[in-house]
């Protein structure tokens, strides 16, 4: 038998076991495995499989079923380790999907009760109602997984004051490596020896373990390395005497062992008291060494975090429409940032340290300016960029060179940060690398991350090189090799050179204790391979296929490089806030994440024919309840733009299986409305009668449930040339009208087209064609690169701003007409012209244009804006807030509610009903539930009006239609 043979035989086995024991899902295919093969590292391995429990009893099926057949464990959580801990070959066990569970907070004790999957930013949302909070702050707070933290040993900005996680664990409930369970917590020596009694998995480690640290207390004391902020090996150290409390406590130890001793369950986590305020100062640098050489100034001042950003990230926030607003409160154009936070009760005070440090950096020389942020709003930038940094340098990677971590997390003391990173930089230089620098100068520790491409032998031997000179360096400064990202694949191999071989090989029998078959997650910590292997864009899939696309990506490698640019960092994971990804935060499936769709897309665009790949079911069910939101493309850091992506992969669908009518009806949308617009009232029957309903629900698989629009007879065309234009002394405008505000909403077209002409425009209407946006989205790119084409040309011949009222539509002009007419010159002079209605009318009210009333029903009325994704996506909602805050005495709030649900035609799809409802019941219905009746509810597009008057029964205006309620 061969090993090809004996290895699907094992697979066939255990999926079998698996299927018959386990109430969570089950996954062997080949899309599943290669979704769980990467992680957020430079690593990729095929998993054996993949399950997703749903409980402890489940985790303890897996790990007995695996065990039988000696197939190794990793479990995993958000997937976003930077250093390979959560690849590996054998069964991954998703603890995110399901298991994320608050069981109990107590406010008293200040301890949260929680299941492995609870997300950092879940837990602080639930603790921040009792003023608490989980001490440990990572940048990836929004994804990152209590579980997971637990398994690394996060710490986060805040480490100088709250620590790492293994200062906040008090018990974990464990499944062990031959199936059992137990619980791990701090014991008396009477406790510790009642335990070791045992007959057990549990008792030996309490036994054995006990003996192995006795023996080895000279070793651990020396052996360790003496800076406090470290991520690596196992935690000896906290044994050696049973500890500072005098108790044997495995909870403590067993964080940071990155799952290769046990699998955690549940969690008794310390909760901390949550700050009452927060103060920045923001010192602006002309080189990082400045930065740097600033810092021991900073913690003179007991700061709550140092925390440095260089050019390279400053560069790209401002490349993002996310992130771009950190531009304007900066002075000048700095070189590096220094971020230092005060938090306490006293904001004068807090206050106070800031005037301090400044008037201390500007006497010793350091900087040339001091930004100081006070209040929340002011901070939000900041922090939004700073937390985005990791995502906004992987960003900067091009084609197979990306900014790699495999050096980037040592630490030393902060004393001697300047001294050593001048030492790094020159390592850099001498191998001639580039690298962004970023991370916690008030613990010494710096993300640093050259740019390699591992597909170029030369460059994997240089990257080996320098990780091995990085490491000498950090020994030679009293450092740490990890601080807070772990060891994993990328740092393992050095450990015994880091620890002396008396210390390693005690941790090599820690791993003998715990798991004496080596199946839990082996091949991190101890007896690891090299750095250089598994490597993922050398080793992990062959080159793509030839392959011919109808729409343009302007990335090296074309359509398979646009998917493959996703760095796995996870971002598209969060759930609290923004609007990526919305199906992954229905589902909570990695597949529905945009993570998991780019992924999936590069293993079928690496099949010999990735043409019929493309067309395959599987990818298609992978793919189907992407919204195409487009928020991807402005919120991911590394701009997957999974809308375009799957317009693509849908046109080769149809190429292989055929066009849906349901499609060829949704594309045709401007045509149908145009007729039903013609034929109403008559045409307005099908959505009243329910047979016809049901009967189209039959025949099309669009849903009876949800209430059609009503066509208007008195359309936007016609009421256009009836109307009595106003006289004109502002200039031409061009408005477009769409198939939505012309032909079922023409009262928002009315409202806007009366307030542009009073404004002193003459107005011509744009309504030669459709712009292709529905085509495209059921991946009819042919059919809408035709309209395209006939709208642009229609177009072209004028010079005026073109604005309107759907955003879908009107941002399709600058988006997407670009990848379907390449290097067209009427496509790129068209789009300049694109503008916001929302600004225009804006500046004319500034003018004095337009005068709106004092007294109007609007006056002192709460205004709810939920803006539309690809405006999000495109320009942002600046604009439309700032137009609707311009009516006198109204409170504007914004809707932080990411995607309604509705996303055009997905909404009305009978197979798509309930997860549209499902995204929408996720914040936006709640939000809005939470609102009195007076609350008046605006929103810009079509799809969000539908959507919040079926989902939460309101009725939304557009923000043109408020602005002419108050119009004097």
């Amino acid at each position: 038998m061969t090993d090809a043979t004996a290895s699907s035989t094992v697979r066939s086995r255990l999926e079998r076991a698996l299927r018959a024991t386990l109430g969570g899902e089950v996954a062997f295919d080949d899309y599943s495995r290669h979704l769980f093969s990467r992680d957020a590292s430079m690593y990729s391995i095929m998993p054996l499989g993949v399950v997703f429990p749903r409980h402890a009893d489940d985790v303890v099926a897996a790990v007995k079923a695996a065990g039988e057949l000696g197939v190794p464990i990793l479990p995993r959580g958000a997937g976003t380790s930077l250093a390979g801990q959560t690849v590996g070959p054998g069964l991954v066990l998703d603890l995110s999907r399901h298991l994320h569970r608050i069981i109990d907070i107590d406010p008293v004790a200040r301890t949260a009760l929680v299941e492995p999957g609870v997300v950092q930013d879940q837990l602080n949302q639930a603790a921040a109602a009792h003023g608490l909070m989980f001490g440990p702050d990572t940048s990836t707070s929004n994804r990152a997984t209590i579980g997971g933290m637990i398994g690394n040993n996060s710490a986060g900005s805040g480490s100088l004051t709250f620590g790492m996680t293994i200062d906040h664990v008090r018990a974990l409930d464990v499944v062990l490596s031959d199936g059992s369970r137990a619980r791990f917590e701090p014991v008396d020596e009477a406790e510790r020896k009642r335990r070791a009694a045992a007959p057990t998995l549990a008792g030996r480690i309490y036994r054995d373990l006990s003996t192995l640290v006795t023996g080895n207390e000279k070793t651990i004391t020396a052996g360790m390395p003496a800076f406090w902020r470290r991520a690596c090996g196992y935690r000896l150290d906290r044994l050696v005497g049973f500890g500072p409390d005098n108790r044997f406590d495995l909870a403590k130890f067993v964080v940071g062992a990155e799952g290769t001793l046990v699998v955690v369950t549940r969690a008794l986590v310390d909760l901390v008291p949550r700050p009452r305020h927060t103060v920045f100062a923001v010192g602006h640098f002309t080189s990082t060494p400045a930065a740097i050489s600033a810092t021991m100034d900073a913690l003179s001042c007991e700061p709550h975090q140092v925390e440095l950003m260089d050019r390279t990230i400053l560069d790209l926030s401002r490349q993002k429409i996310e992130y771009a607003e950190l531009g304007n409160i900066l002075v000048g154009d700095p070189d590096a940032l220094l971020f230092v936070s005060f938090t306490g009760d006293d904001e004068a005070e807090l206050a106070a340290k800031v005037d301090r440090l400044a008037a201390l950096w500007q006497r010793n020389g350091h900087g040339y300016h001091t930004l100081r942020a006070i209040e929340p709003a002011e901070q939000a930038a900041l922090l939004k960029v700073r937390k985005s940094s990791l995502g906004l340098l992987m960003a900067a990677g091009e084609s197979t060179r990306r900014p790699l971590a495999f050096m980037e997390d040592t630490a030393v003391d902060p004393a001697r940060l300047a001294e050593y990173t001048a030492r790094l930089t020159e390592i850099l230089d001498e191998h001639q690398l580039k690298a962004g620098f970023y991370g916690h100068c008030s613990v010494g520790c710096l993300h640093v991350r050259p740019f390699v491409d591992v597909t170029e032998p030369d460059e994997v031997a240089k990257m080996r090189a320098v990780a091995e000179e990085v490491k000498d360096l950090v020994i030679a400064y009293g450092g740490v090799n990890s601080s807070e990202h772990g060891d994993g694949l990328a740092r393992s191999e050095f450990n015994r050179e880091i620890f002396g071989d008396e210390l390693y090989e005690a941790m090599r029998e820690v791993k003998r204790i715990f798991d004496p078959g080596t199946l839990m997650n082996p091949g991190k910590i101890v007896d690891a391979p090299p750095m250089t292997e598994n490597l993922r864009d050398r080793d992990a899939l062959p080159l793509a296929g030839p392959l011919t696309t109808t729409l343009r990506f302007d990335v090296v490698g074309g359509m398979r490089g646009a998917a493959d640019r996703c760095m796995n960092i996870g971002l598209c994971r969060k759930s609290t806030a923004g609007v990526m990804c919305p199906s992954y935060i229905a589902t909570r499936s990695e597949e529905h994440s945009t993570r998991g769709r780019a992924n999936a897309l590069v293993k079928a665009l690496s099949e010999a024919d990735p043409h019929t790949a493309l067309g395959g079911e599987r990818l298609h069910g992978i793919l189907d309840l992407c919204l195409m939101c487009k928020a991807c493309k402005s919120e991911c850091p590394m701009s997957v733009d999974m809308a375009a992506l799957k317009a693509e992969t849908l046109a080769h669908h149809h190429e292989v299986h055929g066009i849906p009518l349901r499609s060829r009806l949704f594309a045709s949308i401007r045509t149908v409305n145009r007729i039903g617009s013609a034929t109403a009232p008559l045409s307005n029957l099908l959505g009243r009668l329910g047979f016809l309903r049901r009967f189209v629900e039959r025949a099309l698989g669009i849903t009876a449930a949800r209430p059609l629009p009503k066509f208007e007879r008195v359309n936007l065309l016609r009421w256009f040339r009836r109307r009595q234009p106003a006289p004109s002394n502002s200039g031409t405008l061009t408005w477009l009208a769409d198939s939505f505000t012309t032909f079922t909403e023409p009262h928002i077209g009315r409202a806007a087209i009366e307030l542009l002409e009073r404004a002193g425009w003459r107005v011509e209407l744009a309504a030669g064609g459709c712009c292709g946006r529905a085509s495209l989205s059921k991946g009819l790119v042919d059919d809408a690169k035709r309209k395209a084409s006939a709208l642009v040309t229609s177009l072209a011949a004028g010079t005026s701003p073109i604005v309107g009222a759907e955003p879908s539509c009107v941002f399709m002009l600058t988006d997407e007409h670009a990848a379907l007419l390449p290097g067209s010159p009427a496509v790129q002079a068209v789009g300049e012209r694109v503008g916001q209605v929302e600004q225009l009318l804006g500046e004319a009210i500034d003018a004095g244009r337009l005068r709106l009333r004092t007294d109007s029903w609007l006056n002192g009325r709460r205004i709810l804006f939920h803006g539309h994704c690809h405006q999000k996506a495109e320009v942002g909602t600046a604009a439309a807030l700032a137009l609707l805050r311009r009516i006198p005495g109204a409170q504007v709030v914004e809707v932080d509610a990411g995607c309604c649900g509705m996303a055009g035609s997905f909404g009305f799809e009978s197979e798509h009903y309930e997860m549209s409802l499902a995204v929408g019941r996720d914040r936006l219905f709640p939000m809005l539930d939470a609102e009195p009746e007076d609350t008046v509810v605006a929103a810009t597009g079509v799809s969000c009006r539908q959507q919040i008057f079926h989902g939460a029964g309101r009725t939304a205006w557009h923000p043109v239609e408020l602005i002419r309620e108050t119009l004097a």
